[in-house]
């Protein structure tokens, strides 16, 4: 069974569950660079792992961490390190001390306090106020940097930090446009964009016209592509896939759709991805999500 690698920053939808789906379609013939215009947590190009990768985003500090961990200001140690005595901190003061280091990231924008927050945050969210301020309240679970979890997290950046030393992965902070742009057909486009109609929580929003540009520049590139939206659920259906999307070639998959504060909002939902290729998928067993520590890594040398 292939072991999917969770990375170590959370983002609202993550593809976890849907990268041997994604993996699946990828063509045989594909030699290109991996691009990305909305990497979020990079989960689907850390499974992927193409020999040469550029990861784009709009909100920098999730680049900025992941470009920390490329140039070794971040490492696994480091990070245990950090989370080990800031979880302490947490434990002995509570949520004052989470309050007092969101300030702090406000103010100085340190990737490893974005790391703090992130997986300390509730429900694992990203949100931002319209100044550009993490806003995303306590978890409210004091003792949330238990060993064990630090662990965790610190082989989810142990699994990141080699694949970075082996593979040529840039990051970029830049509009999806420009990354869409600078494509060529030898590359392969996967797009995750925030979901139309269903979400506002993101660095930046997201409505129609975002919808129809991106559709514009994917129509135009000469590059293969991949999107990531939503087709319906037990209540409405995306209407662009019927509209702008339609003339794509479009596959689906049920997939529980976990981003909500209360159990009762997280629904089970339909996932689509629209290709400007020939694509199918055959199902498979579902693969297990799990973390690959180092020494697994070291054992699969042909895992990275």
């Amino acid at each position: 069974m292939n072991k999917i690698a969770v990375p170590p920053i959370k983002c609202q939808g993550i593809k976890t569950k849907l990268v041997p789906w994604i993996k699946a379609i990828i063509p045989d013939d594909f030699t290109g660079k991996w691009i990305e215009p909305f990497s979020g947590s990079g989960v689907v190009a850390y499974n992927v792992r193409p020999q040469k990768a550029l990861l784009c985003d709009t909100n920098p500090h999730l680049i900025k961490f992941y470009n920390s961990v490329k140039s070794g200001r971040i490492t696994s140690e480091i990070a245990r390190n950090f989370l080990k005595t800031e979880g302490e901190n947490l434990k002995t003061e509570g949520q004052d001390y989470y309050y007092e280091v969101r300030e702090r990231f406000n103010k100085n924008k340190d990737p490893l306090d974005f790391l703090f927050l992130n997986r300390s945050c509730f429900n694992g969210m990203i949100r931002f106020n319209k100044k550009g301020g993490f806003n995303v309240p306590f978890c409210r679970k004091p003792q949330r940097f238990r060993q064990a979890y630090i662990t965790k997290i610190v082989n989810q950046v142990s699994y990141v930090e080699t694949l970075l030393k082996y593979h040529d992965f840039e990051f970029r902070c830049q509009d999806f446009e420009l990354t869409v742009t600078n494509a060529s057909d030898e590359d392969i486009i996967y797009c995750d964009p925030p979901y139309i109609g269903r979400h506002a929580d993101y660095y930046n929003s997201w409505d129609e016209d975002h919808e129809l540009r991106l559709n514009e520049f994917l129509g135009k590139s000469d590059s293969r592509f991949i999107l990531s939206t939503w087709h319906s659920n037990d209540y409405r259906e995306n209407k662009y896939l019927n509209t702008i999307w339609g003339r794509f070639n479009i596959l689906t998959k049920e997939h529980f759709y976990h981003v909500g504060g209360f159990e009762k909002n997280r629904n089970p939902m339909l996932e689509a991805l629209v290709t400007n290729f020939k694509a199918a998928y055959i199902e498979k067993a579902e693969n297990k999500s799990e973390q690959l520590t180092l020494f697994e890594k070291a054992a699969e040398p042909n895992a990275i």
